[in-house]
């Protein structure tokens, strides 16, 4: 008997997920896949495999519209440790880098430009994600995965007191902390509006009594306000999360995707037979979901839009 695809903890789940649709293993081979990233234009998505030091490229074809499909090429290699990506307003990738320990962006000529790599003088420890707003600033989280040890990046003492969430602005390129009090601040997304910042703590990937929750917070002139607890984690730790335009927030976890109501509980869950590192939605009607997990690339198709910019 096939293994369940889904956990059905709310009615309202089943509106959102398509009983006869089916999980597909887009790629596998690499060791621990992240940043994914869609590219409507180009009708592709970009991920990182972070240890193997590669960006890889996954491009639609005639059966991907209906199954699997597709096929995957290196598109940047070596990577310098890229996690986290998106694309800016322009249609940019920006990229978090644990190697270099920065945030860069690729022009359209294949050059990059820095963004972020220290604050007050001091080196970041390794930026890890990164979503954009829509008067152009950047914000990314700066936990110390990528300096743990050799596997992820390079392995360092951390030059930062706390570990943070940070703005840079999209004007005059500012960097500015607007949140200390993480343990591990990881994925983080902005509600479909854009007036609320959820960020993903995974501090108990390492400490088992640290947090394993999804924080929100308002968002207005650029600073963080009425901070709360949004959602916890029952399976491993939250990591990428992502929002749809119907106001959930899906996110990574040990057993698969978690989706959680606007009110923070749990929906329900697309169990993924691999830990799940990271996701986001693509295809031409933003309606399936891509997913990085550990070894494998992986989609499904949903009845909700995702809500992420451009």
């Amino acid at each position: 008997m096939a293994a369940p695809l889904y956990q059905i903890d709310d009615p309202a789940f089943s509106n959102l997920i398509i009983g006869s649709a089916a999980l597909d293993q887009l790629y596998t081979g690499c060791r621990w896949t992240e940043g994914p990233v869609w590219f409507d234009d180009l009708q592709c998505l970009l991920f990182s495999d972070i240890p193997n030091q590669r960006i890889l490229r996954w491009a639609a074809d005639a059966a991907s519209a209906v199954g699997g499909g597709g096929s995957v090429t290196t598109f940047r290699q070596p990577s310098q440790f890229a996690n986290g990506q998106t694309r800016d307003r322009q249609g940019r990738l920006v990229t978090c880098e644990h190697g270099t320990r920065r945030v860069v962006r690729t022009e359209t000529d294949g050059t990059t430009t820095v963004l972020a790599e220290a604050y007050q003088g001091k080196r970041l420890n390794s930026p890890n994600d990164v979503v954009v707003h829509p008067d152009g600033s950047i914000w990314f989280t700066d936990p110390t995965y990528g300096i743990l040890s050799d596997y992820e990046g390079y392995q360092a003492t951390p030059e930062q007191p706390v570990r943070g969430v940070y703005r840079v602005d999209g004007a005059t390129g500012a960097i500015t902390r607007v949140a200390d009090d993480f343990t591990q601040p990881n994925g983080l997304a902005f509600s479909a509006d854009e007036s609320t910042l959820y960020v993903a703590d995974s501090g108990a990937s390492h400490d088992p009594d640290t947090p394993r929750h999804i924080r929100a917070f308002d968002v207005q002139d650029g600073r963080l306000s009425r901070d709360r607890v949004f959602a916890l984690i029952d399976a491993g730790v939250p990591d990428g999360i992502r929002t749809d335009l119907a106001g959930n927030l899906w996110s990574s976890a040990a057993d698969g995707v978690h989706c959680f109501g606007p009110d923070g509980h749990r929906l329900g869950k697309i169990l993924v037979p691999e830990t799940v590192a990271n996701l986001c939605f693509g295809g031409p009607r933003r309606n399936r979901l891509f997913i990085t997990a550990t070894s494998s690339l992986y989609a499904i198709y949903l009845t909700t839009t995702g809500a992420q910019r451009p």
